[in-house]
């Protein structure tokens, strides 16, 4: 399982630069591709790497700007390959469902600085935010459910079946797309903590 906090000993640690950004580009590309062979391919409902794509893409790259556009794209990708083409019958919802879906990339930060922990609790709290801002979206723009506080709890209730296994697929996404990107994810946790490193002498000079 990968460990973000994990440094290397010796020189190659301590002077190798961060992941080449053709390497970069490459995961990037291929976290895309794995968002559209996994939807294609889920077992059951919401069971998709597309949080694991974001939680990964923020482990990866140090701008949480660059990190985010990962999964956003990822998203919009592999919506044209499903059936309705990732319709979601208004732009209002559309915002919601494409920021519960990259607002894990943000927390790169923290998903480098706590190894194991890190990547797993992020994959959670993205299951749980997605759960709880897109069905509070469909009840606030919607008419399926009255807008009273009992309609609220309505509505929760009736998308659980929908969300039981998606917290089990984030973690196994996450675990098993985190491994693979280890090494380049180790690369940019030496690359931050070096640059911050050397921000706090230059302060400290100054």
């Amino acid at each position: 399982m990968y460990e973000p906090g994990r440094s290397t000993t010796g020189a190659e640690g301590a002077g190798s630069p961060g992941p080449s950004p053709a390497l970069l580009l490459a995961a990037a590309v291929g976290m895309v591709a794995l968002a559209v062979v996994g939807r294609l391919w889920q077992p059951t409902y919401n069971v998709s790497p597309l949080v694991a794509i974001a939680v990964c893409s923020g482990m990866l790259f140090a701008r949480p700007a660059v990190a985010a556009v990962v999964p956003a794209v990822a998203l919009a990708v592999s919506n044209r390959f499903l059936p309705g083409g990732g319709e979601y019958g208004s732009w209002a919802m559309a915002a919601v469902i494409y920021a519960a879906f990259t607002w894990p990339a943000l927390l790169g930060p923290f998903v480098r600085s706590r190894r194991i922990v890190g990547p797993l609790g992020a994959a959670l709290a993205g299951s749980l935010v997605f759960y709880l801002s897109t069905n509070l979206a469909h009840w606030w723009l919607g008419h399926d459910y009255p807008h009273t506080v009992a309609g609220l709890a309505e509505c929760f209730v009736a998308a659980l079946p929908f969300y039981r296994w998606m917290p089990v697929g984030d973690v196994v996404w996450t675990a098993a797309l985190a491994s693979a990107l280890a090494p380049l994810a180790a690369a940019t946790a030496r690359r931050t903590a070096r640059e911050a490193a050397c921000s706090c002498r230059s302060s400290a000079g100054a």
